[in-house]
């Protein structure tokens, strides 16, 4: 029998099975606006309320606030799949090593409006921006004769080129729901195919016209746009079975690393071959060699009274052929017999019904639930799943390495993350918080640092700054690192004070040198990398991020005991301000944050002028939106500005809030930043990217609360149920956990703290099952996010709270927020009065007052 770690949902759904059957019970009991149908038979009447597959979104009925009955049904894996929002809309389970989705003409996979599609892959990641990033072990079903002068010319190489063979494929009919998607191929006489997923086992089911020449294209030698197999074999095992390897060098020009597969079919095949860069080749079992065209056509009999569907299994392992095959053994077989398609189905399905029910929302529109529900599931998508079902995995030292009752993660987008996605797992799955925390401190045993893009067993060195500690520190506010608190102080101490050496490959705080000694990461936009990325190159926003991460180290370092390193890294907290000039003014503002040369000298273009919304020194952003990465000393920063009146008018003109309160659904699409890699040469909010994701926040922190509650409002409009839904690049569910964060009204805007800033919630009301049994209600009675609505006052359990933020350790055991919701904004109402704001804790003479009160 399977261990735990052979069941979608992984080792801590397992752990937490009767408690989540209990929860059901309980659901079903509750008023039907939360409850929730768990009937396999029920999910597919919700079909028609759930899924949009168009890329615009569904018009709803303004008064419109019935609940679709079924969550995974609720889930419309189509949304960001335009616009650069680089998700997948094919099948994942919760947390799942492989994936399989189509493959179109984008590096990321499949774009809404591609034409066609090459193939089904077995490896994808959710919203990245990198190019390189998966369409593995490629799987398309076609028709037609394979032979010298067939339909199928084996004599001509390019005929097995994905980009000539691929299908056509329509709309109609098409679905995407949390671990089941299903389209019909056009091209060939027609062919249906459904994928599903168990964690590391991917299922595809293809049903063909009445065909005397079905086949089934397995291509190794291609992939998604851009990702390039240096390697690959592929070998026709019996009349059941192939099996294979790809080696690909991955993401922003990484490093080489392979997969393997192990593919069985539900049926023996009537005939087989393999191509090569020489063309194909019937009978042969094996092919096998460096980059080039690669692959195998297996041939099914689908005339007369023979089925016309054939399911396939697909194990994929980071270790070896071995760990594929016991994956398939544990997650795709019974008693040497295939699972069925459709029960894998429902297992994966189930298993993202638990997930996804431990939030359930009430009073919002059909719409309103669809994007929720779609944010929640591609928040749960990664990390993904590193071991195989043995507990086997490959570490950073390149060697196997086995788990006993934990899982291991990979695939850390560390400088996205650490800022929504981070502490959104932490709330709702603590047992994978431990485990992913456990996966990083791994990293660095076995790789010698920590990391900051960690893809597959490497650093990529991809993004700037130092993502990896706030990462941590919040890990560890929320006792994710209860038992290895000094190990991770010790890996996190010694990456804020050193440098890896040459031969490592991490690069680490690159820009150490300069800011230890002089305070500031020094502007060389030259400086040798190990990766795409390096801090001195973008040395005015490293500087910022290197003092947010060692406030919150302070943080650590104090609770710790360590109050010597709580008191330096504390100062260096504050070395934003070695990056402030005053002297620069710009649309009637002075002061703001310019990179500094080697010499300590500011940065000065050849113009002669600096400009503030320039793309020099700042990563993926301008002085205008890094700028507010000061969360950790606001008073601070609002003395640099000015005061609170000017960095109040500050704020008003950085999101144009005049035109949002205006028209708030219009305003973002016309003054924010609009596309997903405009980065640079803008002053304006940039609602794509992470660096100023917080900035909404900053409003309340300076005891304008309403504000806040304006922009999230305006922001939660470029959420849709439609194709383009997503802002940006997801980038690995980070887009997607702040708009779960807006939707519940609360944000986590300072590292380090475990507390979260208060606005007004989307819906009415909010239940969040918490792993202790715990729940976490949110009431909000008119909530409506259809309209801008404003908080006039809260009650945390049965006392009123004036405060505009609230602590984890309020919320961890279960607790009530009420909110009172207005229509205007109430100026000198609730969170404005002295002391309202969180203490900021690199502020002078506030980190003392931090608190969990």
């Amino acid at each position: 029998m399977a261990d735990a770690r052979s069941v979608p949902g992984e080792a801590s759904i397992a752990r937490d099975k009767t408690r989540s059957g209990a929860r059901r019970r309980e659901i079903q009991h509750r008023p039907s606006r939360f409850r929730l149908a768990r009937s396999f038979g029920g999910l597919l009447a919700a079909v028609a309320l759930a899924v949009a597959p168009t890329p615009a979104a569904i018009a709803a009925p303004a008064d419109d606030t019935s609940v679709v009955n079924d969550v995974a049904a609720a889930v419309n894996t189509f949304i960001g799949t335009k616009d650069e929002g680089n998700t997948f809309p094919g099948a994942s389970a919760p947390f799942g090593m492989t994936q399989v989705s189509p493959i179109g003409s984008h590096y990321a996979g499949w774009r809404y409006d591609d034409p066609t599609i090459k193939g089904f892959g077995h490896f994808f990641l959710s919203g990245a921006g990198c190019w390189e990033q998966g369409g593995q072990i490629s799987v398309l079903p076609t028709t037609g004769t394979v032979a010298r002068g067939g339909d199928f010319d084996t004599a001509r190489p390019g005929t097995f080129d994905h980009n000539n063979y691929a299908a056509r494929y329509t709309h109609d009919g098409e679905l995407g729901q949390a671990g089941y998607y299903r389209t019909r191929l056009t091209s060939y006489g027609g062919i249906d195919v459904e994928t599903t997923a168990a964690t590391r086992t991917g299922a595809e089911r293809y049903t063909f016209g009445e065909s005397p020449a079905a086949n089934i294209f397995v291509n190794v030698g291609q992939a998604n746009d851009k990702h390039r197999v240096t390697a690959s074999s592929i070998t026709v095992v019996d009349e059941h079975t192939l099996e294979g390897a790809v080696e690909t060098k991955s993401f922003c020009g990484g490093t080489r690393y392979t997969t393997w597969f192990t593919m069985r079919f539900d049926r023996p095949f009537a005939a087989f071959g393999t191509w090569d860069p020489s063309g194909g080749e019937p009978g042969r079992r094996s092919t096998s060699g460096g980059a080039g065209l690669r692959g195998a056509w297996v041939s099914f009999d689908t005339t007369g009274e023979n089925p016309r569907s054939v399911t396939a299994l697909t194990a994929i392992s980071h270790v070896d052929a071995e760990g594929a095959r016991r994956n398939l053994a544990a997650e795709g077989m019974r008693h040497d017999e295939l699972l069925s398609f459709y029960e894998i189905r429902e297992r994966t399905q189930n298993a993202w019904r638990s997930e996804l029910e431990r939030v359930q929302v009430g009073g919002g529109t059909r719409d309103d639930e669809v994007v929720f529900y779609t944010a929640l599931y591609h928040v749960l998508l990664q990390p993904l799943t590193g071991n195989d079902v043995d507990g086997r995995y490959r570490g950073f030292d390149d060697q196997l390495h086995r788990v006993d009752d934990w899982t291991y993660y990979e695939f850390f987008s560390l400088w996205d993350t650490y800022r929504t996605h981070n502490q959104l797992l932490a709330m709702l799955q603590p047992a994978r918080a431990r485990d992913i925390a456990r996966s990083v401190l791994t990293i660095h045993e076995q790789g010698g640092w920590l990391p900051r893009w960690a893809y597959a067993n490497f650093e990529t060195n991809v993004m700037t700054g130092d993502p990896v500690t706030p990462f941590l520190v919040d890990l560890w506010r929320f006792g994710a690192l209860d038992g290895r608190e000094e190990q991770a102080y010790s890996a996190l101490r010694r990456n804020a004070t050193e440098v890896p050496p040459e031969q490592s490959p991490f690069s680490g705080r690159s820009g150490n040198p300069t800011y230890l000694e002089k305070g500031f990461v020094h502007y060389d936009p030259n400086f040798r990398k190990k990766g795409m990325d390096v801090d001195p190159a973008h040395g005015g926003s490293a500087t910022l991020e290197y003092a947010l991460a060692d406030c919150a180290l302070s943080v650590m370092a104090g609770g710790l005991g360590e109050h010597d390193d709580a008191r330096i890294f504390r100062e260096r907290g504050n070395n934003w301000r070695n990056l402030w000039d005053d002297t620069v003014a710009d649309r009637g503002f002075t002061g703001f944050p310019r990179p500094r040369n080697a010499d300590g000298s500011w940065y000065t273009p050849p113009t002669g002028k600096y400009s503030p919304s320039s793309d020099k020194g700042f990563h993926e952003g301008t002085a205008w939106q890094y700028q507010w990465l000061v969360q950790q000393n606001v008073p601070g920063l609002v003395e640099a500005m000015g005061g609170v009146d000017e960095t109040a008018r500050r704020l008003d003109a950085f999101f144009a809030y005049d035109k949002l309160v205006a028209d708030h659904v219009a305003a973002p699409r016309k003054e924010w930043v609009v596309g997903p890699y405009d980065y640079y040469n803008q002053y304006r909010y940039n609602p794509n990217n992470e660096p100023d994701l917080h900035a909404p926040w900053m409003y309340a922190l300076i005891g304008q609360p309403w504000k806040t509650s304006t922009v999230v409002r305006a922001a939660q409009t470029l959420f849709t149920n439609g194709a383009g839904g997503v802002t940006g690049n997801d980038d690995l569910g980070t887009m997607s956990a702040w708009y779960v964060f807006s939707a519940l009204g609360m944000y986590p805007a300072v590292p380090g703290t475990g507390q979260f800033v208060l606005h007004a919630p989307r819906f009415e009301k909010v239940v969040v099952e918490l792993a202790n049994g715990g729940r976490l209600v949110i009431e909000a009675p008119g909530a409506d996010g259809r309209r801008l609505q404003y908080v006039s006052g809260l009650k945390l359990g049965k006392a009123d709270r004036d405060k505009v933020w609230v602590s984890w350790a309020q919320l961890r055991s279960g607790q009530t927020l009420s909110v009172t919701l207005s229509d205007s904004p109430p100026e000198d109402g609730w969170g404005t009065a002295p002391g309202a704001a969180p203490a900021s804790p690199c502020a002078a003479g506030e980190q003392a007052a931090i608190s969990e009160e």
